[in-house]
């Protein structure tokens, strides 16, 4: 048991602490032991090595009077990972505090020297965030239902003027057969069939709460649907000239304007029915 542990911490200060730019030789491999109560010789740490070898595990050996080893190729390389914690932290469907935990997960991947650089890419200026904390739940559950062919049900809510999160219809719970999760423009969004509107619609993912899987079978998805088509025709966006311009309009859209242009957009009250607000946008054909 002692040898398998020992192999196992050889293992993981290389994975944690090695890359091309740092290797490391046996002596700080074994210094790194003895910080965990464990004492080898030289001889043994070259085969542990050489085990991990033979088992797959891509070590490099820099030969010189004194070898040196690191890790080469890993499940992700640096610029996988960087992008991936990129489109993690520009995520406007995950919470700030999710995302964070999910990017520092990420970092885990690569070595300690690695992610050092990674600290700043937390502070991106002017994110625009989801305040759905059970993201995560929400997603693993449609995710099932949508692989065992079955309905969901759920409640949707809405933003007020005031950013208060108000349950749509009074709470009455929608009722959905998932075919797709989908990202676009940084949101998360499933698509699937409504029996209310007897057609294929989208919801927004952070916009749904207590959602459960039904006993019902999904309503299949239709030969003919092509979800390419369909989504350029609901999510289909042109450039355009940019310029400041103030809109005006009901109550009822401020969440359709903090979705857009965030939470912290200047929004004026004009009567109990209008707001209007200044906001920064591309002048096209959609808008």
């Amino acid at each position: 048991m002692r040898e398998t542990s020992r192999i196992l911490y050889v293992l993981k200060y290389l994975q944690e602490q090695t890359d091309e730019q740092h290797p490391a030789s046996i002596r700080q491999i074994l210094d790194y032991l003895e910080q965990q109560g464990m004492t080898a010789h030289r001889r043994t740490i070259a085969g542990d090595i050489q085990t991990l070898l033979d088992f797959g595990v891509d070590i490099v050996t820099v030969k010189s009077t004194q070898n040196l080893y690191f890790i080469g190729e890993r499940h992700f390389e640096l610029p996988e990972i960087k992008l991936l914690i990129d489109a993690v932290l520009s995520s406007k469907s995950i919470t700030p505090k999710k995302s964070s935990v999910l990017a520092g997960k990420l970092c885990e991947l690569v070595s300690a020297h690695q992610r050092s650089g990674f600290a700043e890419a937390a502070h991106i200026a002017g994110r625009v965030t989801s305040a759905n904390e059970g993201i995560y739940l929400v997603t693993d559950t449609i995710h099932t239902a949508i692989t065992q062919n079955k309905q969901v049900s759920f409640k949707y809510y809405e933003l007020r003027a005031d950013q208060r999160k108000v349950l749509k219809h009074n709470g009455r719970r929608y009722t959905l057969s998932p075919y797709k999760l989908l990202w676009n423009e940084d949101k998360y969004y499933v698509i699937g069939h409504s029996p209310r509107h007897r057609k294929i619609v989208t919801f927004r993912v952070d916009r749904i709460c207590e959602v459960a899987i039904s006993e019902k079978d999904a309503v299949p998805c239709p030969a003919d649907f092509d979800i390419a088509i369909f989504c350029r025709q609901v999510f289909g966006m042109y450039d355009g000239k940019r310029i400041s311009v103030v809109l005006k309009c009901k109550q009822r859209l401020m969440k359709v304007l903090v979705d857009k242009f965030g939470a912290d957009v200047h929004i004026a009250l004009v009567d109990d029915d209008w707001i209007q607000a200044m906001v920064a946008v591309s002048i096209s054909p959609t808008f």
